[in-house]
């Protein structure tokens, strides 16, 4: 039996295709290896018409890998493809050498970078639930049989089902340890809904400039590297300075092209600074030639998470990296609005916060109120929305300023006494665009 080697830093990169080759894939996938901590020793592509039920790849190619391990003194073996467990494990007896898909890989780099507890929690139950279906690797001791000695004989277990009966109560508890932490987080979120702050989301691929561009909008100083996934527990920062008022800025995890589901899953909470967004800045590479198409598989990921729908401002950054591309708004009569900017030089920043503004300030209502004492209840909501910027009292009532976004001014106008907010509704929204 294949006893599973524990080491493993010099990688051989192993990138399946079925139709024409990819090269961008395969870079893109060492960089992954690089991120996790891996020497990329060496590497192979591998033509696959029907996957092979045994090995993924076929025999041909399983003796070439082989021997590109034993030339190039590789003790990994990384495979650009979610292998089954048995896929996995019979590459491992065949090559003699630990092996890991792209499921394994993302996970690693992910355990390397979660700081905050939450994030800890969320990478060790996605591993977890990859690990379970790969108990049954290449480790001899999983299925000896307790029991045999003294006080010790009878039925008893194997290795393996004490394994997984002890990784499933493991699974258990980080549910629930996560649960409430997405309670606690969702009161957080509940109590900027109170204060009515807008609610900002960055978003993008992996590796765009999001927490560059984020540190440039808040001034803050979120862990910045030129490595994918740099960084995985959300930030929330509050930006002031902007017309519409002062807003949440949520800098999220970056996506990535078959971001595993086992990690959409367990990020959930992560994810869900951006599905209870206002508004999304989609952060885009400029200078990346696949641009399009990290688009489309960041635009995936956001209808997977139930966030599809929402409103965007699609960010171009890295604009520096580009000859004579200047900073720019875009506002086509149909689709989304862009922004070019470069996060690293600032050039641009102004833009991005004058769309910012003008699209929130087009969906507030805003204006003078006159209240009597009759309506005091109409006031004491205002308040509760935090919506009540300026108030005077006289024999005759209240005499406010408010802000407030249109949706709760509509909903608080078909409550009792609140015809009183129909003038302020009825002015003409902000224009949400002005070059």
């Amino acid at each position: 039996m294949f006893e599973r080697s524990r080491k493993g830093e010099n990688a051989l990169l192993v990138q399946p295709y079925s139709g024409p080759a990819e090269p961008e894939l395969l870079e893109e996938f060492a960089e992954l290896a690089r991120s996790a901590g891996a020497r990329v020793v060496g590497s192979a592509t591998a033509k696959i018409t029907r996957p092979h039920p045994a090995h993924y790849i076929g025999t041909g190619k399983l003796d070439e890998v082989k021997m590109l391990c034993e030339a190039t003194g590789a003790d990994l073996v990384l495979v650009n493809q979610a292998l089954s467990p048995v896929q996995e494990r019979n590459l491992e007896k065949a090559l003699s050498r630990r092996v890991v898909d792209r499921t394994g890989l993302i996970l690693d780099i992910f355990a390397q970078r979660a700081t905050s507890h939450e994030g800890k929690l969320q990478v060790e139950l996605a591993q977890l639930k990859h690990m379970a279906t790969r108990l049954v690797r290449g480790w001899t001791h999983l299925e000896r049989q307790r029991g045999g000695g003294i006080g010790l004989r009878g039925p008893g277990e194997t290795q393996l089902e004490t394994d997984r009966r002890l990784l499933q109560k493991r699974v258990e508890q980080l549910e629930k340890r996560l649960e409430k932490v997405e309670v606690q987080r969702g009161q957080m979120r509940r109590a900027r809904l109170r204060n009515e702050l807008p609610r900002v989301a960055l978003v993008g691929y992996t590796n765009a400039g999001k927490s560059t561009l984020f540190n440039a909008a808040t001034q803050s100083g979120v862990y910045v590297a030129d490595q994918l996934f740099a960084t995985l527990d959300p930030t929330v920062r509050r930006v002031e300075g902007l017309a519409c008022g002062p807003l949440v800025l949520a800098d999220t995890v970056g996506f990535v092209r078959d971001l595993p589901h086992e990690l959409v899953a367990a990020f959930r909470s992560t994810l869900s600074e951006a599905r209870d967004a206002d508004l999304l800045l989609h952060v885009v590479d400029a200078a990346d030639p696949l641009r399009e198409e990290r688009i489309a598989q960041v635009d995936a990921v956001l209808a997977e998470i139930g966030a599809g729908e929402l409103p965007q401002l699609r960010v171009f950054n890295k604009i520096d990296l580009l000859k004579e591309t200047a900073p720019r708004r875009e506002c086509p009569a149909e689709g989304v609005e862009k922004v070019w900017l470069s996060a690293r030089s600032g050039a641009g920043l102004d833009l991005l916060r004058t769309a910012i503004a003008q699209r929130f300030v087009a969906a507030r209502a805003s204006g003078e109120l006159r209240l009597t004492p009759v309506q005091a209840r109409l006031r004491a909501r205002l308040h509760a929305l935090g919506a009540i910027r300026e108030e005077c009292a006289d024999e005759h009532g209240w005499r406010l300023r408010i802000d407030l976004s249109r949706a709760q001014a509509e909903q608080l106008s078909r409550e009792k006494d609140g015809a009183a907010l129909e003038p302020l509704l009825a002015a003409p929204a902000a224009p949400t665009y002005n070059p």
